[in-house]
């Protein structure tokens, strides 16, 4: 996807403040927070949103990435947060998963 901000982000051609990468997945933080923690775990191959979503292998990986960006970040907790389409706020239409937490150790 030509247009896509997170493919961008993912080839190189935007940076970014990654936090974490393997062949499945990138993270990085968050360039508006709503919290004291705020990071994105964007899967690498292109999928508009969690309803495009059929392998489990990288549902997998994006899930593992989560709790490593925790780790990563120092949380003792966090909230998953996915946005699913325009009318309930999705505005990347890449599928990403926002790691949020307002409670450091």
């Amino acid at each position: 996807m030509t247009d896509c901000i997170f493919c961008k982000i993912i080839s190189g051609e935007i940076p970014a403040d990654k936090l974490f990468e393997n062949d499945y997945v990138i993270a990085i933080n968050d360039i508006n927070p709503k919290a004291k923690v705020h990071a994105l775990v964007i899967p690498k191959v292109h999928i508009d949103s969690l309803n495009e979503l059929e392998d489990e292998k990288l549902m997998s990986e994006i899930l593992k990435a989560t709790k490593e960006v925790a780790k990563i970040k120092g949380v003792k907790s966090y909230r998953l947060h996915v946005n699913v389409g325009k009318e309930e706020g999705q505005i990347v239409f890449h599928l990403h998963f926002h790691v949020l937490s307002n409670t450091i150790k």
